[in-house]
């Protein structure tokens, strides 16, 4: 009888522990990040990248977190 009662607490834990997990899952996909249309040097260096200012127009991000982004 014990063990029918332990078990029952961990069956229970452990649903309850599933419930916390997936709920953190899905609060972290419903608020992903979206890469700003332009970054300032700053962000750029501070992430891992390096401001190539060989492009036309605007320099840009090369490398690291936003690789590909214009610095303003």
């Amino acid at each position: 009888m014990r063990i029918r009662r332990i078990l029952a607490a961990v069956f229970a834990t452990a649903a309850l522990a599933g419930l916390g997990l997936t709920g953190a899952a899905t609060a972290t996909a419903a608020t992903g990040s979206v890469a700003p249309a332009s970054v300032t040097p700053g962000e750029c260096t501070d992430n891992g990248g390096t401001i190539d200012r060989s492009t036309p127009v605007l320099p840009t991000c090369r490398g690291g977190m936003y690789d590909g982004q214009t610095v303003d």
